[in-house]
This record gives structure tokens, sequence and C-alpha cells, in this order.
């Protein structure tokens, strides 16, 4: 069992969504996105993280969807770096109150 995880701006027993501000346009080699509050455009270049991204709305917490990912428990640690820093760009944010935040 893995204890809940709290960063600054990221808490992984939380739910989480993609920014509505965010444009994701998946590629061959991951996805690219697009903040329209900060005009910043992301590359995303792992499938994996692209589609934890896609399904975090469908889980009431950042932790399901990572156990619902095909992530080996060694991968976790960069899984859960990626989540932060999405989280600390704005490009997800808490799904309890989807908000813009730069």
């Amino acid at each position: 069992m893995t204890a809940a995880v709290t960063t600054d701006r990221f808490d992984l027993s939380a739910p989480w969504m993609l920014n509505p501000s965010v444009a994701l346009r998946p590629e061959p080699f991951g996805a690219l996105l697009y903040h329209f509050g900060t005009r910043k455009l992301s590359f995303l270049k792992n499938l994996v993280v692209v589609d934890l991204v896609r399904s975090l709305a469908d889980h009431p917490s950042a932790e399901s969807a990572l156990a619902a990912a095909p992530i080996a428990d060694a991968d976790r640690p960069l899984y859960l770096q990626a989540l932060t820093s999405l989280a600390a760009s704005a490009t997800i944010v808490p799904a309890d109150r989807p908000r813009e935040s730069v």
C-alpha cells in the first residue's frame, strides 16, 4: 500500500483533471499541450503519461489513476514527478475546483 503523497501543488489523494484551458492534441510521439491562458506549448513524450492525464477525470484520485495505469512500481516516481510538474504548470488542476492558476 502506498502512502498519500502531497507536494506544494500536487496531492496524490485528490481528484485531478486536465485544465479546461489546456488543449491536448495526440501525436505519434505523445501529445502537444497548449495552455490558452499562458500561451505555453508543452510536449508529452510518453504515451502512458498522455493516457494517464486523459484518465485523471475518470478517477476519484490521482493515486487511483496511477494504480489503473500500466506502470511498474519501480517507475511510479517518474510518473508522480510528471504529474507534479503538470500541476505546477497548471496543465492539470484539482477536479473539485477547475480554475486558471498561473
